[in-house]
């Protein structure tokens, strides 16, 4: 019983110091999970492309593809893509997301770009 044990024993201690396999080098893991907060994009979310454009102006640029459409606003802050599809069951398409960024590309938060916007006057 002793030698099972002392066997056991040194099974054990011998896994203890297996040494852990090193990341692969040039791998990196995998970025975090980005949420979205839909604070501050009350005047947009759910919003037709009329209402869109009463609020903001006109689009800078407009994509279509499938039953999704794209409108882009930009001012000297930010750019805003407002993502436009039909509800369930049809209708007239309305905002379900958007993406905002800096004119450099960097990260901004979508509500202050919003705010940017409808503050902007002719100029861009």
């Amino acid at each position: 019983m002793r030698a099972a044990l002392a066997i056991l024993a040194g099974g054990l201690l011998a896994s203890a110091c297996a040494s852990v396999p090193a990341p692969v080098a040039g791998t990196a893991p995998p970025p975090p999970v980005v949420t979205y907060s839909a604070v501050g994009l009350e005047r947009v979310l759910g919003q037709n492309e009329n209402a869109l454009v009463g609020l903001l102006g006109t689009p800078d640029a407009e994509v279509s593809e499938g039953t999704g459409r794209k409108l882009q606003f930009a001012s000297s802050i930010c750019v805003l893509d407002a993502y436009l599809y039909p509800r369930p069951g049809g209708g007239v398409p309305v905002v379900s997301h958007v993406d905002a960024r800096q004119r450099d590309g960097r990260a901004i938060d979508r509500a202050s770009c919003v705010a940017a916007l409808t503050r902007r006057s002719g100029g861009r």
